[in-house]
């Protein structure tokens, strides 16, 4: 039973950073899915795969899964590069707005 140790990254659909501060230990899948010949859904009989546990720091997760006997994978994450330009979203709402507004 091994896990990763990670931190995710921000959503796709958003442009803030929620959700990002935190560190994940997922469990890495024990067997492969197979599929339900009925139903043609995929499955299988690994729960731990739907574990994942969040914690504050790395050094916490790190601590837990070395009590617990768990091997692990710590993946550091890219930290992303804060864009900031001059004129952006604020200044359509600015009173010394020289162009007329259009929509």
């Amino acid at each position: 039973m091994s896990a990763r140790i990670y931190q995710p990254a921000r959503n796709a659909m958003q442009s803030g950073q929620a959700k990002t501060h935190q560190w994940v230990l997922e469990f890495a899948p024990a067997e492969r899915r197979v599929k339900d010949p009925l139903m043609g859904w995929t499955g299988s009989g690994d729960t731990q795969t739907q574990v994942m546990m969040q914690f504050d720091s790395r050094e916490a997760a790190v601590t837990y899964a070395e009590r617990n006997g768990i091997a692990y994978q710590i993946e550091t994450p890219k930290k992303r590069r804060h864009i900031i330009r001059p004129g952006g979203y604020g200044d359509n709402f600015a009173h010394s707005r020289k162009a007329a507004w259009t929509h």
